[in-house]
Parts: structure tokens; C-alpha cells; sequence
């Protein structure tokens, strides 16, 4: 299960929508949502994933309140023999965000496995432009 972190919409699992709607999650039902869809994830390409931690936060701390995941790390294709003793790289899932654009349960698990996808293609190196093309976007 991806580890956690505190949040802005608090504890208890709904996040208001900009139309003023309420979607309810509770953060251990996200966080479980986000385990799934990790594990949806074939074993040929989990078994090449090196040194990397996902987490689940509440909301990001970056200027853009709408990010959905991000990917923090060196990915595979650039790390060379002086990579080591590093810490892991760091991916990492956005509940509120999540929530505030998906209108069912059925969008927030599209949603969160479009984006666990979409940050661990960046821990293998692929960019953004390519992942857009792929309808990872």
C-alpha cells in the first residue's frame, strides 16, 4: 500500500468540486485504489522499476492545484555507474486533485490509473510529449 502523507481537505474523504458538487473518498479508499491499480502493472515492467516509492498526499504543494501525480527521481535512462547510495525516487498520487475532476468512482479509478501509469512511464524516461501521444496525457 503506498504510504501517506497530511492534506488540505482533511480526514474526512470528500473534496469539494469547482460546480460546487462533492465526490467522497476516504483516503484509505484512494490510497487502495492507487495499490490497485500499481498492481495492474505487469510484472515484466515492476521488475525493472529500481529504487522508487509511491505515496499518496493529500494535495500537491507546487503552484498547480490540479496536478494528479508527480515523478521525482532520476529516471533509468539517465542514471549511469554513479548512481548509488541515493535515496529512492519518488512518486507520488494526488487525492484532491483526483476527486475535484472526476465526477463517479468510475472516473476516480480511470483517473488514478491513467496517472500512476502516466508517472511511473517518467521513472522509466519517457516524457511527457510521447505519454501525450500514447493517451497517457
Amino acid at each position: 500500500m503506498p504510504a501517506s502523507g497530511t492534506g488540505a481537505d482533511g480526514a474526512d474523504g470528500a473534496a469539494v468540486r469547482d460546480n460546487g458538487r462533492v465526490l467522497e473518498m476516504t483516503r484509505e479508499a484512494f490510497e487502495e485504489l492507487v495499490a490497485e491499480a500499481l498492481d495492474r502493472i505487469p510484472p515484466e515492467l515492476t521488475r525493472l522499476m529500481d529504487n522508487v516509492a509511491v505515496f499518496v498526499e493529500d494535495e500537491p504543494e507546487s503552484d498547480d492545484p490540479e496536478l494528479l501525480g508527480l515523478y521525482e527521481g532520476t529516471p533509468l535512462t539517465e542514471r549511469g555507474e554513479w548512481y548509488a547510495g541515493v535515496l529512492p525516487d519518488r512518486i507520488t498520487i494526488y487525492r484532491g486533485p483526483t476527486l475535484r475532476m472526476c465526477e463517479t468512482r468510475e472516473d476516480v479509478v480511470a483517473e488514478t490509473e491513467i496517472t500512476v501509469v502516466h508517472e511511473i512511464a517518467h521513472h522509466f524516461g519517457i516524457d511527457d510529449e510521447r505519454l501525450h501521444a500514447l493517451g497517457y496525457g
